[in-house]
């Protein structure tokens, strides 16, 4: 059960991310996945929330925030960060 889980295996880490477990292989591999190895290194884990926060982690402004930053640098002329 993943809900109560806070140190996930590969098999819990596809559940949760949706990914295949070839591209989770893949992204450790390449480091680009926060994980923890098993003492010995035969094990790959992860921890829930830190594949939570990597999943969130590049957020795309809506349309509208897009705008309002537009329209803000057209009327100040600096770039603003729309409150998020």
């Amino acid at each position: 059960m993943i809900g109560v889980k806070q140190a996930l295996t590969m098999d819990d880490a596809v559940l949760l991310t949706g990914l295949s477990k070839s591209t989770l292989y893949k992204m450790v591999c390449q480091k680009k996945i926060p994980y923890y190895k098993s003492q010995g290194g035969k094990f790959t884990y992860f921890e829930k929330e830190s594949l939570n926060n990597w999943m969130l982690s590049v957020r795309v402004a809506t349309a509208e925030e897009t705008d309002q930053t537009a329209a803000t640098y057209l009327v100040t002329g600096k770039m603003g960060r729309t409150a998020l």
